[in-house]
């Protein structure tokens, strides 16, 4: 691709992606999403009507006198995108390849976060640590971070979820949020994922094609595996094909969050969905 054909591709992205952060996920977003947690603010003089749970007791011991700790709701939040540039993502059936799903979505929650005032930062994944952009703010790191999601090129072909959740973890000191976007072509993930989301808010966005959830009834079929070059010959009359409803129950089961795409489908209407949901369960935990 050449640079001319690059930077309209960028601007192309741009356009489409930050009107839709703007005009549809923007309020959604920020319902669900800011003020995730609380911080310390101070200590101050206890009075009828604190809740007794915050009495710092230090403090009480030391003036003779009850105080309680104060919290306010986070101002800032750290979102990180940890983005699967396998080979298995340069597969697409119909209107476009899953590695063009992931991009254009990694861009939408980029602006959508920068819109909330929150720092944005992206860790580019395959079977090992491909590229890590820390957290910043501001337009100029946006299209900074679409531009590697347009022309950054993995030096692996495999994928390795787990390697990527615990690089991330590693990194993460404070509450961060995360989204994981990925075919999920891999094992052995879950445990990881699950560690990670108990001191984080993970979210899991998986990116599917039609073909790889149901198989077209035409005999045999000589198939590639794009990551292992491996050649297999299938009969696509009795093969099912790569449904994993396996993914969904673990995570539920987890208390994870998934969000299921597909490349022939408008993935507008399902983010919203997922944004009003997390508002009520927000909702619901704070009454």
């Amino acid at each position: 691709m050449s640079t001319k054909d690059l930077i309209k591709k960028i601007r192309k992205i741009e356009i489409k992606t930050r009107g839709l952060s703007n005009h549809i996920f923007s309020g959604g977003y920020h319902t669900a999403f800011k003020g995730k947690g609380m911080i310390f603010s101070e200590v101050k003089d206890y009075i009828l009507g604190d809740d007794i749970r915050n009495i710092d007791w230090n403090v009480t011991a030391r003036f003779n006198s009850p105080y309680v700790k104060t919290f306010e709701e986070e101002r800032e939040t750290t979102v990180i995108l940890l983005i699967d540039i396998s080979n298995s993502n340069i597969f697409g059936s119909k209107q476009q390849l899953k590695k063009d799903l992931i991009t254009e979505i990694s861009a939408v929650l980029a602006f959508s976060a920068i819109q909330n005032n929150d720092k944005i930062g992206v860790i580019f994944f395959s079977e090992t640590i491909e590229k890590y952009i820390p957290p910043k703010k501001g337009k100029k790191h946006i299209l900074r971070i679409i531009h590697e999601l347009v022309s950054l090129k993995p030096n692996n072909k495999k994928t390795n979820i787990r390697e990527a959740v615990n690089f991330f973890n590693s990194i993460n000191k404070k509450r961060s949020i995360c989204f994981i976007i990925s075919d999920f072509i891999d094992e052995n993930y879950i445990e990881s994922i699950s560690t990670a989301n108990k001191k984080h808010d993970i979210i899991c966005i998986k990116i599917q094609d039609y073909l790889e959830k149901k198989l077209p009834k035409i005999g045999l079929l000589s198939i590639i595996d794009p990551e292992t070059g491996k050649i297999s010959i299938i009969n696509s009359n009795k093969t099912k094909a790569n449904n994993k409803k396996k993914l969904k129950l673990e995570l539920i089961k987890k208390e994870i969050d998934l969000i299921e795409l597909m490349t022939n489908e408008s993935y507008i209407k399902k983010l919203n969905n997922f944004f009003k949901k997390r508002s009520r369960k927000k909702w619901k935990k704070n009454i």
